[in-house]
């Protein structure tokens, strides 16, 4: 008598915003999870169309009740102020953005979100607040709609691509109404001191055990046998050489001068750096004096993806025959910064961008590991400029988030202490200085579980073994 074929597992993985979509889908992800005999459907809230590059996708139609919206800007407020007694650090105000009451409407909304601060606070607080957030969403007609689809289709189990939208909020209770195991990914190494914890499943999956410790920091209810150590997919396509094109087909290919070396500047979006567009100018300036005593340098300028702002166009204009901009492949689907999606063709243009550049400058960010990755020094801006945008920003504040703390006492990275500091770093980095490189993967070895390359893989175990 024949075997009869094992039935496959089915996954729902939860899109509730663009965010995942590189991580999940633009990545090896899917094609190995049907490999080991997952029937892989995308549960999607986003406006991209999946079946575009062959992958099954339900759509999901979000809609949160208002009230809901309330209670969870009532937690993560409630959450930072309880972060900052409990731990004695003030710096956990730096992550909240109190809403202005521009209008009557918002002045009610403020006042609904006081209140429920002022009723619940510390741990039992929070604790009342994360069960009227659930309870909120199933008197909802997406929480029904929710039950629906998941009692037609059945999954094995339910993961979510990012623990913050409070979409993400009614699916997940309907699966674990229906006893589906549910998980969710913490999208960024940087996430977890924010508050940003909006959904509550039933299992975690984190990028290394430092942020194990650093979920059961914040969140000592949550048990270590619930948090899944398993990398993030997102660096996975940094050491495969197929993604990688050649230099002189690169150059060609962005329009590049094969006699000049470049940097790569690396910009952020307006509120973690208002005065981007002068630290850009003041590279600017250092390179041009570098080229005026014989090098032969250009610079390659990358924005944030969700930056649409026109603060660069002067610059840009003013430095036309020395900045090059090679813009992301990120395009606006929707109205909304959060429809502002990822296209296939954006992590191999970040990749070659970084490859074929001799070090990369920002104002930190996750940046360093990319470089650090295809073997690239980087240059953190460290130093405000003389004509801020903002009296109530500083480069510091930003160094001062908790996921700097994480950073060895072996600097990862040339710091720019000031403007005039910008040109002597550059030819240091261009005189093969690679120390930096080495300690910049010892601190990518604490942030994220190596070898990077292996992070899909331990997700799909780590999802076997919750649905087994």
């Amino acid at each position: 008598m024949a075997n009869k074929s094992i039935p496959k597992k089915r996954i729902f993985i939860l899109l509730p915003d663009g965010v995942g979509i590189r991580n999940f889908a633009f990545t090896s992800f899917v094609k190995l999870g049907e490999e080991l005999g997952w029937e892989v459907i995308f549960w999607n809230a986003t406006p991209f169309d999946l079946a575009s590059i062959g992958i099954k996708d339900i759509k999901l139609n979000p809609r949160p009740k208002a009230y809901s919206d309330l209670i969870k800007r009532a937690k993560i407020e409630t959450e930072l102020e309880h972060f900052e007694n409990k731990f004695n650090d003030p710096v956990y105000s730096f992550y909240r953005f109190p809403s202005k009451s521009k209008n009557f409407k918002s002045l009610i909304k403020n006042s609904v979100i006081y209140a429920l601060r002022k009723k619940h606070t510390g741990e039992e607080g929070l604790k009342v607040l994360r069960k009227k957030l659930k309870a909120s969403e199933r008197k909802s007609d997406y929480y029904k709609d929710c039950l629906k689809v998941l009692k037609k289709y059945k999954p094995d189990v339910v993961f979510c691509t990012n623990q913050r939208p409070l979409t993400a909020v009614s699916p997940l209770t309907a699966a674990q109404d229906l006893n589906i195991p549910t998980a969710t990914f913490i999208f960024s190494w940087d996430n977890l001191p924010k508050a940003t914890m909006v959904t509550a499943p039933d299992f975690y999956f984190v990028w290394s055990n430092f942020m194990k410790k650093e979920l059961q920091y914040y969140y000592p209810f949550i048990s270590a046998e619930k948090i899944k150590v398993t990398g993030t997919p997102q660096f996975e396509m940094h050491n495969d050489e197929s993604s990688y094109q050649s230099r002189s087909s690169f150059f060609k290919h962005c329009d590049l001068d094969p006699l000049k070396k470049y940097i790569l500047y690396s910009g952020d979006d307006v509120t973690t750096c208002p005065d981007d567009p002068q630290y850009l100018e003041d590279v600017a300036e250092n390179v041009e004096k570098l080229n005026n005593n014989g090098y032969h340098l250009k610079i390659i300028f990358r924005r944030c993806p969700t930056d649409f702002s026109t603060r660069y166009v002067e610059i840009l204009k003013k430095y036309e025959n020395l900045i090059t901009a090679i813009e992301p492949a990120w395009e606006k689907m929707g109205q909304n910064w959060n429809t502002v999606l990822p296209i296939a063709e954006d992590l191999p243009l970040l990749i070659n961008t970084i490859k074929h550049c001799e070090m990369v400058i920002n104002l930190g960010s996750s940046m360093v590991f990319d470089a650090a990755l295809l073997n690239k020094p980087c240059l953190f801006i460290n130093y405000d400029v003389s004509d801020k945008q903002s009296e109530n920003w500083t480069h510091e504040k930003v160094y001062q988030f908790i996921h700097f703390r994480s950073m060895p006492q072996r600097s990862p990275v040339f710091w720019l202490n000031s403007r005039s500091d910008i040109g002597d770093k550059i030819k240091m980095v261009l005189n093969e200085n690679t120390e930096t490189v080495n300690a910049a993967l010892k601190w990518f070895e604490t942030i994220n579980k190596v070898p990077a390359d292996k992070a899909s893989e331990r997700i799909w175990a780590s999802l076997t073994e919750i649905t087994e």
